[in-house]
């Protein structure tokens, strides 16, 4: 078991590494928008633009800081009871649930955003929401990028899952 605790040090920095150089693009957002001000009630001059590139900034963000937001315990869960449990316990029941629901729900994911990303990459997807039509296949094929980084941090999930089960203690 100790030996697999290597790979979930790789995993996690990985996910460490891409959450924090995913989260700099908090920057051009808040540029776009300011930018959008600024040009909206300084000048009289509204950006057909601005809109799209934020929309598609914060879908971005939030998309890919999804497996970084599940490293840090981040995400939505039912605290109540889960809270009260033995670490064994807990990593029981997670361990399970990531078998059964998570890997499941994650490959599923996968593999319809795959198809949906490659879909709008085949066809030069433009947006057809504003007159500005930009090119939308880069924001879709952030989806499967996403999935693809939600099933390697499950697996550094999983494997401090079954650790904290036969130890009786998280790692």
């Amino acid at each position: 078991m100790e030996s697999y605790l290597k790979y979930v040090r790789v995993i996690d920095k990985f996910t460490d590494v891409t959450g924090r150089m995913f989260s700099y693009l908090v920057y051009p957002l808040v540029g776009c928008v300011a930018y959008e001000v600024f040009a909206r009630y300084l000048f009289d001059a509204p950006t057909v633009w601005a809109y799209d590139v934020t929309y598609m900034f914060y879908g971005a963000i939030f998309m890919l800081g999804t497996a970084y937001t599940l490293k840090n315990k981040g995400h939505i869960r039912t605290d109540f009871f889960y809270n009260n449990w033995k670490p064994s316990r807990q990593g029981k029941v997670d361990a399970i649930l990531y078998v059964i629901c998570f890997f499941p729900g994650m490959i599923l994911f996968l593999w319809s955003s795959w198809d949906y990303a490659l879909h709008s990459w085949i066809t030069n997807e433009k947006s057809s929401n504003s007159p500005w039509m930009p090119i939308i296949y880069p924001f879709k094929t952030v989806i499967p990028i996403t999935a693809v980084l939600l099933l390697i941090q499950g697996v550094s999930e999983l494997i401090k899952s079954v650790y904290a089960w036969k130890k009786g203690e998280w790692k």
